[in-house]
């Protein structure tokens, strides 16, 4: 997260406005909705995740069990349950 002092991006009334509310202190504005990004979709942590729970599943389907994949992928039971038993 990079700081940007208000008073070089804000337009002075706005600046005399949100005073009324804060002075001194650190603002965070978020960005709106439309502009987020999903978690490792920049990285391309998402895609590889994505990529290891299809490997999962298909071996799974395979015959291998929960706390095999569990023990191979170093992930929990649970989590191991959740990526073979979700729908899509």
């Amino acid at each position: 997260m990079k700081y940007v002092k208000a008073e070089s991006v804000l337009p002075p009334s706005l600046l005399v406005e949100v005073q009324k509310y804060v002075q001194g202190e650190t603002l965070y504005i978020p960005k709106p909705k439309v502009k987020y990004r999903k978690w490792g979709s920049r990285s391309g942590s998402r895609k590889e995740i994505d990529e290891r729970n299809v490997v999962i599943k298909e071996a799974f389907l395979n015959g291998k069990t929960i706390q095999e994949l569990a023990e191979h992928y170093y992930l929990s039971t649970e989590t191991i349950k959740k990526i073979v038993y979700r729908k899509h």
